[in-house]
């Protein structure tokens, strides 16, 4: 559907703002009282994948109109026979070939395989504040589910305790919480990448993650992101916060340094400051030119001794597509995250997040279609992520079969935000010592959770209990509740994949396929490359009539 209801009665989710295809609201807000599907999922987790009010109610879906090309006029194939990618411990039998049997585990690399739990991982949360602020909780959910987390661009060059001498970082405490935060509680699952821009890459970001943490993290080169076509933005509400922005190099707009803005800022007609990031291969004018300075920064990123290397790119077009394929490809990365149109941010500029670039299924759709032309030559392509605007489990399903065999993750942003803010603002109600520690912008819990749900962690969060088994009784006073929010969310994106794979008879993610999805219009099966629903078998089931 090209609309999307701002309510769904069925699983009596209601988003506050206009929904997008994500399901989310356009604008999603740190204080949210609800009570959008991700939202109420980061509470009451699988719950949320069935309809409300059990043995009072029937329920239909009223997704039936599709129009448009987006992915959700993607369907999922079912089948009814056959069972494919069992664990070889498990047979095919009925009673073998249920869905908590379904393996969901991923991986990704070249000569070094990194393992995820889920086949999903964060967008990058770099330095703007909201990421700053919740990062706690990011980093000790996703390290205790066990997917990958991205430190996006710029956190060392915003943060003003940072000391940079000639290109040489001295001291990062903010990137190094960030990092700690994560490691103190991965298990091996998983891991922390950092993202460079061109800013990080002058200030020695690489260098000093290098020779601190050596290969327990990764390190990302940043081409672009499907939000914007120009770098990345926060804003600063302090002249003297904005004038150092710009003494370190960063551009300010308006220039914090002319007597007139101050003036102005003095006078209240300007109360904040943007602070923007700087073009990538400026002074390059061809591909052949971008592919020769590419591999020179690979060759020395590996000469420090990174032992895995990412890319992300954002959604240009085709040309700048097929050479972040390529190039990645030919580099032996060991990931390339692709940012589709559609995605959200934190600050940018909102006619440019409106109306630039490739929305995330068309641009999806090439690029499976370039690697595959790779993989026709012999090249073995580089591992792929499809990120922009996906939040649910059957994003997950569809992006994954939409890129088949290449697609190993997902990436989602501001989806996995959502319960670190909810579990700060429940914090901060019960343990009111804890709210400035936490961020929390509650002063009391709403009515329908505490009618919903209880008053208490134990009541409220589904997961609770799973996770105080993984950390242990004594050790849960130092989870945030933020993070058992995020493992409650992830618990419920688990086990409504693990019901998609049950029912294409598809055990094992590696197992997904561009057959296990069909498209729901003409217009989708053009764009996308995807059969159109009825065509689907339809030679098939033709021959069991003529028989």
């Amino acid at each position: 559907m090209s609309q999307y209801l701002k309510n769904n009665d069925v699983l009596s989710t209601t988003n506050r703002g206009n929904p997008a295809e994500s399901g989310l609201c356009t604008l999603c807000r740190a204080d949210c009282q609800g009570k959008c599907e991700t939202w109420m999922s980061s509470m009451k987790g699988r719950k949320l994948l069935y309809p409300r009010d059990f043995g009072t109610v029937t329920a239909g879906s009223s997704n039936i109109n599709h129009v448009g090309v987006c992915y959700n006029n993607l369907r999922v194939q079912g089948y009814n026979y056959g069972a494919n990618g069992m664990p070889s411990n498990l047979t095919c039998d009925a009673d073998d070939c249920i869905f908590p049997n379904v393996n969901v585990e991923s991986k990704f690399g070249k000569a070094v395989k990194t393992k995820s739990r889920l086949p999903i991982m964060t967008g990058a949360l770099g330095s703007t504040f909201i990421a700053q602020k919740y990062w706690e909780s990011f980093a000790i959910g996703a390290a205790l589910v066990g997917l990958p987390i991205v430190v996006g661009e710029n956190v060392v060059g915003v943060d003003k305790d940072a000391v940079i001498e000639k290109g040489k970082i001295i001291k990062a405490p903010e990137l190094d919480r960030r990092i700690k935060q994560y490691l103190s509680h991965y298990d091996g699952y998983g891991a922390i990448i950092i993202q460079m821009n061109v800013e990080d890459t002058r200030n020695g970001v690489a260098e000093y993650v290098i020779n601190k943490y050596g290969n327990d993290v990764i390190i990302e080169l940043k081409w672009g992101q499907g939000a914007k076509n120009i770098g990345g933005e926060i804003q600063v509400d302090s002249l003297d916060y904005a004038v150092f922005l710009k003494n370190r190099g960063y551009i300010v707009d308006p220039d914090p340094t002319e007597p007139g803005v101050q003036e102005a800022y003095k006078a209240g007609a300007i109360k904040a400051f943007a602070r923007h990031s700087r073009l990538g291969y400026t002074n390059l004018n061809s591909a052949s030119d971008v592919k020769e300075d590419f591999m020179k920064s690979i060759e020395y990123l590996r000469s420090l001794g990174y032992k895995r290397i990412t890319l992300k790119t954002g959604s240009y077009g085709m040309e700048a597509l097929a050479m972040a394929i390529k190039y990645a490809t030919e580099a032996k990365l060991d990931l390339l995250t692709i940012d589709g149109s559609g995605g959200g941010t934190g600050m940018s500029p909102w006619n440019m997040m409106e109306s630039w670039g490739i929305p995330s299924i068309f641009l999806h759709s090439k690029a499976y279609e370039y690697a595959k032309i790779l993989k026709d030559k012999g090249y073995d392509v580089v591992d792929i992520a499809f990120a922009g605007g996906l939040a649910r489990e059957d994003h997950i399903f569809k992006a994954l079969a939409l890129g088949a065999p290449f697609t190993k993750l997902v990436c989602m942003g501001r989806a996995l935000m959502i319960p670190a803010f909810l579990g700060a603002n429940i914090e901060g109600v019960l343990y009111p010592d804890r709210k400035e520690l936490r961020n929390g912008n509650w002063n009391a819990l709403p009515k329908h959770i505490v009618n919903e749900f209880g008053s208490s962690p134990e009541e409220i969060f589904a997961g609770y209990f799973d996770v105080k088994e993984k950390v242990g009784a004594d050790y849960m006073k130092n989870i945030p509740l933020g993070a058992i929010a995020f493992w409650t969310l992830a618990d419920k994106l688990k086990a409504g994949l693990q019901q998609l794979m049950a029912g294409a008879r598809k055990f094992n993610i590696s197992e997904i396929s561009r057959n296990d999805i069909f498209a729901a219009n003409r217009e989708t099966e053009l764009e996308t490359g995807i059969k159109f629903m009825t065509d689907v078998d339809d030679d098939a089931a033709k021959k069991i009539l003529r028989e």
